[in-house]
């Protein structure tokens, strides 16, 4: 009568970019912040204590966020456990903190 699931089963690919269209704004993104000169992010560090969130990583997330109109750095942060595309942007790093991510945000 009903078709059959499962949510214990595994379904999605293990590459979640096969899942982000080809046209997507997120590769648009991706793809812009990777043209950048990666020396610009690695002159603005000065070095010491925690390795921190690659910068590259950040700006996309950010960039992405802004451009759908999500400003709070706390739902940012929960789009980055829920949202597939925020996933790929990411990295699959979706463990950023929010006063992290408020303090990329506030620069």
């Amino acid at each position: 009568m009903y078709k059959q699931y499962n949510t214990n089963q595994l379904t999605l690919p293990m590459d979640i970019q096969v899942l982000i269209p080809q046209q997507h704004l997120a590769r648009l993104i991706d793809l812009a912040v990777d043209k950048i000169n990666p020396t610009i992010f690695s002159s603005m560090y000065p070095g010491g204590g925690r390795p921190p969130y690659h910068p590259q990583m950040m700006l996309k997330v950010i960039l992405y966020a802004y451009s759908i109109r999500i400003y709070s750095s706390r739902q940012i942060a929960k789009q980055l456990k829920e949202n597939i595309i925020f996933m790929w942007l990411s990295g699959e790093q979706n463990q950023i903190s929010v006063p992290l991510t408020v303090s990329v945000l506030n620069g």
